[in-house]
């Protein structure tokens, strides 16, 4: 049934964004009294699964998900029809309008990925605020990954700045640390401050160790204080109660929950001693861990440690907050596709799996328009990259018309169509591919 629910919310944003790119399309064409032969929700090589023809245009559901298209009369597109290239030119074809009609038509679907992505975040704001924790609220500091504990960071440490700039959010560190190469974190520690420089290369191990343990490289970091006890576990037979504060397990100082479950990892199926803080007195307690590394209680909530801040927006607020929103995510991932080019970035590569995985195993209609907010960021970068069959591609030829008053030969865009759709097909075998060795092999 999870799976079922991720699925459906993948199918259900994947189709909202390429009918929408599609209209982006589709739209100005019309405008420009240009005819569209096909308006089409998934690829139809062979057979459709549906199809229904109004006035010019025919428009249906393909059975290869793996994008959609609109086709305009006399363009060189993915569909290769070079036979209606080689008649004389119509007024309604596509190759008969201006250079700058045809630029619009061309950018409008990404256009339109860009400002749905704007708008749902202003309407995620406006219907659901933003509650967030200010990096000042960490009075705990931050639990360090293991590879930032190689580093030099300990538990506890109160990070306050990242290449000279305070941090407003802790996971700010991780993103200027990844997209802008930043090395210089300073930290609190024991009420002195200290910087800790990172080595050049951090991100290529960053990406490794991610993989990994799929987590990011500082948390928020929290008392392990004892909310319930599981009956007839261990953490019951060993005489856990609530509200014992942990402060040592098998010998290792573990305060925070995070350290707590990582001793208790570490000791699956073994029998440890443990210290908590049960009022004003310290008690010891033995206990087996199980086979899943756990003793069976539940920890308090972070939130009861830790504050939080909501901000709330009106509907004419919610507008230029989702744009900032929108904006920031737009940046950060155009400066995170700079990593994809090296050894450890092409490994992070994946397909449909992947991005299937990013959405909730249950429905959550916020988590749902948050992950087709970001896939419509994701989708409009990807199709304005200058490869030819993608939008880039097109508009590429096009500012080159514009510049030098003439249109590239046919034969050289059917060429150059070929050569992009290879490059496409081979994209998506290979992020699809690594998807199966990670869930194989890794």
């Amino acid at each position: 049934m999870e799976i079922l629910i991720k699925v459906s919310q993948f199918v259900l944003s994947l189709s909202l964004l390429i009918v929408l790119h599609e209209l982006g399309h589709f739209i100005p064409a019309k405008l420009f009294k240009t005819k569209v032969e096909k308006f089409y929700l998934f690829f139809d090589p062979w057979f459709s699964l549906f199809k229904k023809k109004v006035g010019d245009t025919e428009y249906g559901v393909g059975w290869l998900p793996l994008g959609g298209y609109v086709k305009i009369s006399g363009m060189i597109d993915e569909s290769m029809d070079t036979d209606q290239m080689k008649k004389p030119p119509q007024p309604w074809e596509f190759r008969s309008k201006p250079a700058w009609q045809r630029l619009i038509i061309m950018i409008g679907g990404v256009t339109v990925n860009v400002i749905l992505a704007f708008f749902i975040y202003a309407m995620m704001l406006f219907a659901w605020g933003k509650e967030y924790i200010p990096n000042d609220n960490l009075v705990y500091g931050v639990h360090a990954d293991s590879l930032m504990i190689n580093q030099g960071f300990k538990h506890g440490d109160r990070i306050v700045a990242a290449g000279g700039r305070p941090l407003d959010v802790l996971g700010e560190v991780n993103q200027r640390i990844l997209f802008e190469d930043i090395r210089d974190i300073e930290i609190e520690r024991d009420g002195s401050r200290m910087t800790i420089t990172l080595p050049e290369d951090i991100e290529q191990d960053i990406m490794r160790e991610s993989s990994k343990a799929g987590r990011p490289l500082f948390t928020e970091r929290y008392p392990a204080v004892v909310d319930t006890v599981i009956s007839g576990s261990a953490a019951e037979a060993a005489g856990l109660q609530k509200g014992d504060a942990f402060k040592s397990v098998d010998g290792v100082a573990a305060i925070s929950f995070q350290e707590v479950v990582g001793v208790l990892q570490s000791n699956k199926g073994r029998e440890i001693e443990f210290e908590v803080e049960r009022g004003m007195n310290t008690v010891v307690l033995t206990a087996t861990v199980s086979e899943q590394g756990t003793l069976g209680f539940g920890p308090k909530s972070p939130f009861e440690f830790i504050e939080t801040e909501r901000l709330t927006y009106t509907f004419l607020e919610s507008l230029p907050a989702g744009v900032d929103e929108g904006v920031n995510n737009l940046v950060n991932y155009v400066r995170s596709l700079k990593l994809l080019f090296s050894q450890e970035g092409a490994k992070q590569v994946g397909g449909f799996i992947t991005i299937g995985n990013l959405f909730d195993n249950t429905w959550n209609w916020q988590r749902f328009w948050n992950m087709t907010a970001l896939l419509s960021i994701i989708l409009a970068v990807m199709n304005i990259l200058p490869i030819p069959a993608l939008d880039g591609g097109h508009v590429m030829f096009l500012l080159y018309e514009m510049v030098a008053g003439r249109q590239p030969p046919a034969k050289f865009m059917e060429y150059a169509q070929l050569v992009g759709l290879a490059l496409l097909f081979t994209l998506i075998l290979y992020a699809n591919g690594m998807d199966v060795f990670r869930a194989f092999f890794q």
